[in-house]
């Protein structure tokens, strides 16, 4: 039988109609939890929520600009509204922008990746903390990626900037409130399987192939596969885990 880690507990997934996001929420709802999903494309949050339910989950969905204080506020409102607590926290809502050299970077895009990888994780802890901190504490894992503090892709300046700065973030959050009873660790991915894993023009095909001579696992991760440690992090069974980096990337920045 298997052992359900969030059976009475709440976990609040951003990015929740995103790859990393749904699949994580998919596996808190199995795994016991009620599932506030949030996100930008209600369709698809829709759609997560049906499946939860049509599996005997508990799940609700709420649309989010991650990157309004404002929004961000009522959703963790809307978690602690809904089902009575708020014991997770799941940031895993991010872009990746454009790929271009700095020189070349689009102004208006670089504001936009920062906005919604680094501010919306700031945002996101802020209300998130402030909840915890006054209800018994809580645990909170930030989405980043092994290209930012550990790897490095030319071209992509604002979301490597952006997801190193989301890493360095949760270091000085974590050690901040600890003592507030609030647990936070990052969770840096490699390639997933997935539309970002993509460069234009290339087909899944190529790319596993690319990918195969690239990294020393030879394949890129499943959806499922970062879920399982974003879990792990969010559970009892990581409970001496404070303000690391967790790399999850097939040994690329080994």
């Amino acid at each position: 039988m298997m052992v359900r880690r969030f059976e009475g507990k709440v976990a609040l997934v951003t990015g929740a109609s995103g790859v990393v996001g749904r699949a994580s929420a998919l596996a808190y709802a199995r795994e016991g939890a009620a599932v506030l999903a949030a996100g930008r494309d209600e369709a698809r949050l829709a759609e997560l929520v049906k499946e939860i339910e049509g599996s005997g989950g508990r799940a609700s969905a709420y649309a989010v600009d991650i990157t309004s204080s404002a929004s961000v506020a009522g959703m963790v409102e809307a978690a602690a509204t809904r089902y009575g607590r708020l014991d997770v926290a799941l940031n895993a809502a991010g872009v990746f922008g454009a790929v271009a050299p700095l020189a070349d970077y689009d102004e208006d895009t670089w504001d936009d990746v920062i906005a919604v990888n680094l501010k919306g994780v700031f945002l996101s802890m802020k209300h998130e903390i402030a909840y915890m901190r006054a209800h018994g504490g809580g645990v909170i894992v930030n989405v980043a990626s092994n290209l930012g503090a550990h790897y490095r892709r030319p071209g992509a300046s604002a979301y490597v900037a952006s997801k190193a700065a989301v890493s360095h973030l949760t270091r000085t959050a974590a050690r901040d409130h600890i003592a507030d009873g609030v647990r936070i660790n990052a969770l840096s991915p490699g390639p997933i399987d997935s539309p970002m894993s993509l460069r234009p023009g290339e087909t899944r095909e190529d790319r596993d192939a690319r990918m195969k001579a690239a990294l020393p696992i030879g394949r890129v991760a499943t959806p499922e596969e970062i879920a399982a440690a974003a879990l792990w992090l969010s559970s009892e069974e990581s409970s001496f885990v404070v303000g690391t980096d967790h790399v999850v990337d097939g040994g690329a920045a080994a």
